[in-house]
């Protein structure tokens, strides 16, 4: 990545990362002290005369009169529509709610939606943006890191069903994405630490180097200044964005960002999202490295490679849920493919390959993968 020498662009933003998918083009901005300027950058954007920004409970007293005062500065009529936090409401109903505040305030087919938070807003926002008039505009500002390195970047929105996590939902780029790095000053240290799953999860999928140095100086703790933060982050935007411009709507290669999340989605859903996504990718990862090695499919050490990797940030290796709780979430999930499921399997540090698992492989990998921590 390199430094901005636009000088159309200020000079707070570290990296723009362009994304170029079949469906829309759009622009990643990741800096520091982005949040008063979004409305002029949304206005060049995504133009349009309203703009309603979507938050939660906890983003919303911490930034959205910020992100409100900036697009008033840029001309366009604001409300805001809030949800109450936590992964808990990201159900239809809530769903429900903030597309009824949008039908509220009125917003056209040229207006747009501002997804300010973490993942889950941004998903729903993006999920709401997506069915209002059939599709409008959508502006993610992600808060978390989590937000930050992966579900801002792509166009995937959803919500949860009983059954699992994000089985009702479709793709919708949005117009523009801002990264502010500033807004992890106020993230608790452990979402700090949960986020780091996903870019564990990068690492070992694309960017050994980006593996390595993350083992080295673990980005949960002190090293990082906003800018060393900044470049992280737009790394890993880098990386998710090569694979979504090749594959925009997961018919191939994007199945590989799903590495550890066969596993992962199914501990989460077991936990009643009792436990962070990153840390449940974190285990999911350490599981499905674990019975790769143990089955001949990936490179001897692996294991040892990921488990010090999530160990040393703080992130769980392993799962102690009874082999058939994880076996009835997985079967479940949307990554399954009749008998059998598209299972992301690590082969060494930067290469990974989708095998098709039976449903009796899937046992095979939860027996060898799972629960066998005796630390």
């Amino acid at each position: 990545m390199s430094v901005l020498e636009n000088n159309s662009v200020a000079s707070n933003v570290v990296s723009v990362v362009p994304v170029s998918t079949t469906s829309r083009s759009y622009d990643v901005y990741v800096g520091i002290d982005l949040l008063d300027d979004a409305g002029t950058y949304i206005r060049e954007a995504a133009g349009g005369t309203s703009a309603v920004i979507v938050c939660d409970s906890n983003v919303g007293p911490l930034y959205a009169q910020r992100v409100q005062e900036s697009l008033a500065r840029a001309g366009y009529a604001v409300g805001t529509v809030t949800f109450a936090a936590g992964e808990q409401h990201k159900r239809l109903c809530t769903l429900e709610s903030i597309l009824e505040g949008i039908a509220k305030l009125e917003l056209s087919r040229g207006d747009v939606v501002v997804a300010l938070g973490g993942g889950v807003t941004g998903d729903m926002a993006g999920l709401a943006a997506a069915l209002y008039l059939r599709g409008i505009q959508v502006v993610q500002i992600p808060t978390s890191l989590l937000a930050m390195v992966d579900s801002s970047v792509g166009g995937k929105t959803a919500v949860d069903l009983a059954a699992g996590k994000n089985l009702a939902g479709a793709f919708h780029q949005p117009s523009l994405v801002i990264a502010d790095v500033c807004c992890l000053h106020t993230l608790d240290h452990d979402l700090l630490s949960d986020s780091c799953g996903e870019v564990i999860k990068h690492g070992v999928l694309a960017d050994p180097e980006l593996f390595d140095s993350i083992c080295r100086h673990p980005i949960n703790a002190s090293g990082y200044d906003d800018l060393g933060m900044a470049r992280v982050v737009a790394r890993n935007m880098e990386i998710k964005r090569d694979v979504v411009n090749a594959d925009e709507r997961e018919q191939g290669l994007r199945q590989t960002l799903n590495l550890g999340h066969t596993l992962g989605h199914a501990i989460e859903a077991a936990s009643n999202y009792q436990l962070g996504h990153g840390s449940a990718v974190a285990a999911g990862l350490c599981c499905v490295a674990r019975a790769a090695e143990a089955l001949g499919w990936a490179e001897p050490g692996i294991t040892r490679l990921v488990e010090a990797a999530c160990q040393a940030h703080g992130l769980p290796t392993d799962t102690s849920l009874p082999h058939e709780v994880i076996r009835r979430y997985a079967v479940h999930d949307k990554k399954r493919h009749g008998q059998a499921v598209n299972l992301v399997v690590p082969r060494r540090i930067g290469s990974v390959f989708v095998r098709k698992t039976t449903l009796a492989e899937l046992d095979e990998v939860i027996r060898l993968g799972c629960g066998t921590r005796r630390d």
